[in-house]
């Protein structure tokens, strides 16, 4: 067959951007995550639905973290190619955080293709903006913001560690965003705009190469965790290696690890588990 990307034919290429159709116990993962979220909303004092601006989407889900505060903040940003999922069945990634005195936000954004992906950076960049203006509100500490994402959310946290947060709004700190991890991210747009996934993504070239946070010098010190799983496939394992290595090069903190024994989906359930490697290393960069 023809090579469409690199050395990469149509089917093969789809493949490697499949990953629901390319992992036999996808669906258990999902199904944990949902009993998991639906286990966090019942046993944890938590705010949902909370307005942070006027879109039909600028809406988030608040854990308190218990103990007194105030309270480090983390945030998280959810996966699904940018164009499906939503923050209610991402509630389990509270479990790590709020036993442990961290507040935690889950973020609702506008899903491509009803915008664009600067609209939908935009409102993510729009919901942090909130969280650091209202963190008293809800005994949060806003001088200890710290982010998480997976997949597509992965690519947002990459983008919200790329922010002039001086620029984007009168009175933000330049280090509103303390420290970052990217689970299984998307850092280069370009091959994702040769698979299947751009029918409906629509990405021109021009938005490839702009959202490619591979092509992008460093705009924070970091730290950055990157996290991918071992199994993932060649591309995945390359969007955060490649992009570790990258900004490593131009003087950002960035931790690459490769997680044994994970694929995309049980890299982000290692969330599941307050006390896994991953629960442990991303509550430690909230202070914890």
């Amino acid at each position: 067959m023809a090579t469409v990307y690199k050395d990469f034919d149509q089917e093969t290429l789809d493949k490697a951007y499949d990953n629901r159709g390319r992992f036999p116990d996808t669906d258990d993962c999902k199904n944990a995550q949902l009993a998991a979220s639906d286990a966090a909303k019942a046993e944890y004092e938590c705010k949902l639905d909370r307005r942070f601006g006027d879109g039909a989407t600028d809406l988030l889900d608040i854990y308190f973290g218990q103990g007194t505060g105030p309270r480090p903040i983390h945030v998280f940003f959810h996966g699904g190619w940018w164009k499906s999922n939503t923050k209610n069945d991402f509630g389990f990634v509270a479990r790590p955080f709020v036993p442990h005195g961290v507040t935690t936000v889950v973020v609702e954004y506008p899903l491509i293709p009803s915008v664009r992906m600067d609209k939908l950076i935009d409102r993510c960049r729009a919901a942090l903006t909130w969280v650091w203006n209202n963190a008293n509100s809800f005994g949060g500490d806003r001088d200890r913001i710290t982010i998480s994402g997976h997949s597509a959310g992965g690519h947002i946290t990459q983008m919200m560690m790329q922010t002039d947060w001086t620029s984007y709004a009168d009175g933000l700190p330049r280090d509103l965003v303390k420290a970052g991890c990217s689970i299984s991210g998307v850092s280069d747009l370009e091959p994702v705009r040769f698979s299947f996934q751009n029918k409906e993504l629509q990405f021109p070239a021009e938005e490839a190469r702009e959202f490619s946070t591979l092509l992008m010098d460093p705009a924070h010190k970091g730290p950055l965790l990157a996290v991918v799983g071992a199994m993932e496939g060649e591309e995945f394992i390359r969007h955060t290696t490649a992009l570790a290595e990258a900004w490593s090069s131009k003087g950002m903190d960035v931790e690459c690890w490769v997680m044994d024994g994970k694929h995309h989906f049980t890299t982000i359930n290692e969330y599941l588990d307050p006390d896994s490697k991953l629960s442990r290393k991303v509550r430690a960069m909230a202070g914890v």
